[in-house]
């Protein structure tokens, strides 16, 4: 779609091993992309996102900082996984595919392509990413873990630099100004980071459940992927 995926493409090649590898990536995409991409301000951010956790586990914030951090690196690893199927044409989950098929279309605003990838990395992604450090660490998903505690003791950083980026972020993909009234205060209004990433950990307990049931596993990802393919739908409704 854009003359540059191939840069994109070669970009997300080496699967990250570390924090500081995700952020590298990261900013690769950012200086690649073009203002008129919406996978731009998604990725942007993202690693704004990503930046400050960097922060808090280097800062020992965290009761088990090496589980925080393998976690950001399994999480981020999907979401270069999802770039790199949908820019090469492979099978991309729904709710990725959403957001690739609309990245150029000038009537979208950039702070809609950011929810609607936030949208599919934690509703969807989110899920996989913690049941698979999970399997690594050798713990289960469950709440009041010092994983879980951890987990949830970014919500509020995370709220505030949404916050921010509906601010910042809050003008059509090009820069032109959105109308004042419109469906999208109210559908960006709609969705919570917190509630989300709540949503994300009981999946994950259900899915760290059905590890032995192939099948079950399966269609629980799928109808979870179509669910977070509805809602990244209606995220990326043009403003008219």
């Amino acid at each position: 779609m854009f003359p540059y995926d191939p840069a994109l493409l070669e970009a997300v090649s080496t699967p990250p091993q570390s924090i500081a590898d995700v952020i590298r990536i990261m900013e690769s995409i950012e200086a690649t992309c073009a203002d008129g991409d919406g996978l731009k301000w998604f990725n942007w951010l993202y690693l704004e996102v990503t930046q400050a956790i960097e922060a808090r586990v280097g800062a020992s914030g965290f009761g088990d900082p090496a589980w925080m951090a393998a976690l950001d690196v399994q999480f981020a690893s999907l979401y270069f996984a999802a770039v790199e199927s949908a820019l090469s044409g492979a099978a991309t989950p729904g709710c990725w595919q959403a957001l690739f098929t609309v990245r150029n279309q000038p009537l979208i605003a950039r702070i809609q392509f950011a929810m609607a990838g936030m949208n599919a990395h934690i509703n969807h992604d989110l899920v996989l990413a913690i049941v698979s450090s999970c399997q690594a660490a050798g713990i289960d998903p469950v709440h009041g873990t010092t994983q879980y505690i951890d987990y949830t003791a970014v919500n509020a950083t995370l709220d505030s630099l949404i916050e921010s980026a509906k601010q910042t972020l809050h003008v059509r993909l090009l820069g032109g100004q959105l109308p004042a009234v419109s469906h999208l205060d109210d559908t960006i209004a709609a969705w919570s980071m917190a509630d989300a990433r709540e949503a994300a950990w009981n999946n994950a307990e259900v899915l760290w459940h059905l590890a032995d049931a192939t099948a079950l596993r399966a269609a629980f990802m799928e109808n979870l992927d179509g669910l977070t393919t509805v809602v990244g739908k209606a995220l990326l409704v043009a403003v008219p």
